[in-house]
């Protein structure tokens, strides 16, 4: 945002924040009794523009002050390549973290079938409360399978360098979304993030595609682990073709696919399915040729529709599991597909209704490249309408994930907290618990979804939690060690740097009445301007 605007899209709800919290605030204050405690920067150093800081905070979670140093040094650019270019490599203090804990360590095939062979144990006992109470050990277990991927996951959001890969795994992880909760998609979901998504979240779409195809997490949420060829299953079909690859037939992507080829689609996908016995099914000779079994996932050619099949009026012809990559390049050269998720990106990083023009160029360069996820992101990040949004109404607002992670990178910057459980709180609070959304169209990214009033009153109650000690993020859980408590000074030099002259007359007068460093440290997360990217 430039110097001096003071209206802000999200409307009338951030203005109600606003005056609420100008009416919290005594009157007197002001803001030299706050010089002492809040880092100044070096006088040699000169501030990151309104237009490089709005890019560097879309780039990645949150700017802190390695990331404005390092664009600083590369410029835009190569600051780009350079992201493109990490390796999924965690940094050393979260790689130890990760290693330990309890419930990722193994794999997906491993935890599914000790869970399987645990209710069969506890089906033999002959206590009804004995059994009780072994279901809610082995419920537990499952639950804090999926709070260590959350960990995991936000872990990397808040201190890996490779930035992008990071929101990409987020993005790609509601593009293709799986329910935590469901049946038993626990068990397999530290394994789909991890080795489905985000080693592929910058290469090609195609890839990305096929590789959900057959992961077991997908393959359980939607139903697809049953589906035969005297009993077909559409539901992953239609999923597939309407929110992962094509969009809505008849939707603004220009998409043009039939009920026949959903079900032609649902053909393909016959026998894709899990193996939780740890075994090969019987097949004869000639089919077990066909098998293909991998950790959890199993190609079944006993379960598999032989027949030729006819997809958006091309045929596939009847080979068994390569009939899938057949499929799915077949929808991921549509040119449906491009616009889609060209548009799909520029509106979770630049606007809720992105400019035309950029969307255009970005699907060309989908096309042109064959999907490469980095050349589309490249055309999307060097583009001259990411800056034009600066001064447009349509801003890009900060959905609670972006919102948390970016306040946290700012208070806490460079100092790992040993207790994730307040961050997952406060995202559960917010309505974006991660892994926690039921329906498969995965968390939507417009400020529609989280910009009412009572959004704002939680946003702000948590800006304080944020603002006003370590609320509990360096106490240990169950699963992290201890580590120091300090106070979040969030007036450093990154704000001095950047944040400073983006600031609106408004917010200045609230932060100037401040009395303490903790009220000021609120007023500054919970303003408008800290709502958006």
């Amino acid at each position: 945002m430039t110097p001096g605007r003071q209206t802000f899209p999200a409307g009338a709800a951030i203005r109600g924040v606003r005056r609420m919290l100008t009416a919290m605030l005594p009157a007197a204050a002001c803001m030299l009794a706050l010089a002492s405690c809040a880092q100044q920067p070096p006088a040699a150093s000169g501030p990151l523009g309104a237009a490089d800081l709005h890019w560097l905070n879309t780039v990645s979670f949150g700017a802190d002050q390695a990331s404005i140093a390092r664009l600083r040094e590369l410029g835009r650019k190569r600051y780009l390549e350079e992201q493109l270019r990490m390796p999924p490599a965690d940094p050393p203090a979260v790689t130890a973290v990760v290693a330990a804990l309890p419930t990722l360590q193994g794999t997906a095939a491993e935890r599914t079938r000790a869970a399987r062979e645990e209710r069969q144990r506890i089906a033999g006992l002959p206590d009804e409360m004995a059994r009780q109470q072994a279901r809610e050990a082995l419920n537990r277990q499952g639950r804090e399978a999926i709070a260590d991927t959350v960990r995991r996951h936000l872990l990397r959001a808040l201190y890996s360098q490779a930035q992008l890969r990071e929101q990409m795994t987020w993005f790609w992880m509601n593009h293709f979304s799986v329910y935590g909760a469901k049946g038993q998609v626990r068990w397999a979901l530290p394994d789909y993030e991890e080795h489905t998504i985000r080693p592929r979240a910058l290469g090609k779409f195609s890839d990305l595609v096929l590789a959900t195809v057959t992961a077991p997490a997908m393959l359980e949420y939607l139903d697809n682990m049953q589906s035969s060829a005297n009993r077909v299953n559409e539901n992953y079909a239609r999923e597939l073709m309407e929110l992962h690859t094509l969009g809505v037939s008849g939707g603004p992507s220009g998409s043009r696919y039939t009920q026949q080829d959903v079900q032609e689609l649902a053909r393909v996908l016959t026998g894709f399915g899990i193996n939780a016995r740890g075994e090969p099914p019987r097949l004869a000779p000639a089919r077990a040729a066909l098998y293909r079994g991998d950790g959890l996932f199993e190609f079944n050619p006993n379960r598999h529709d032989f027949g030729a099949k006819t997809l958006l009026g091309r045929r596939i012809e009847p080979t068994g599991f390569d009939e899938a990559a057949r499929a799915v390049a077949i929808l991921a050269r549509e040119p449906a597909t491009a616009r889609f998720i060209s548009a799909k990106l520029a509106a979770y990083f630049v606007a809720d209704n992105p400019p035309a023009s950029l969307v255009d160029r970005m699907a060309a360069t989908f096309t042109r490249t064959d999907g490469d996820i980095a050349a589309v992101l490249t055309t999307m990040f060097l583009s001259p309408e990411l800056d034009r949004v600066l001064d447009a109404p349509g801003r890009k607002f900060r959905d609670p994930m972006a919102f948390v992670m970016a306040s946290m990178r700012l208070a806490y910057d460079g100092r790992t907290v040993s207790n994730l459980r307040p961050v997952m709180n406060w995202l559960n609070q917010l309505g974006e618990p991660l892994y926690g959304h039921v329906t498969p169209d995965g968390y939507p990214a417009a400020e529609g979804a989280w910009a009412s009033s009572g959004q704002m009153v939680k946003r702000f109650e948590i800006a304080r939690a944020i603002g006003s000690g370590p609320a509990g993020l360096f106490a240990g859980d169950a699963s992290l060690p201890p580590g120091p408590a300090r106070f979040p000074v969030v007036a450093g030099k990154a704000y001095y740097d950047t944040i400073e002259a983006t600031l609106g007359p408004q917010t200045r007068a609230s932060l100037a009445q401040a009395e303490t460093q903790a009220e000021w440290n609120t007023l500054l997360l919970s303003s408008p301007e800290w709502m958006q990217r």
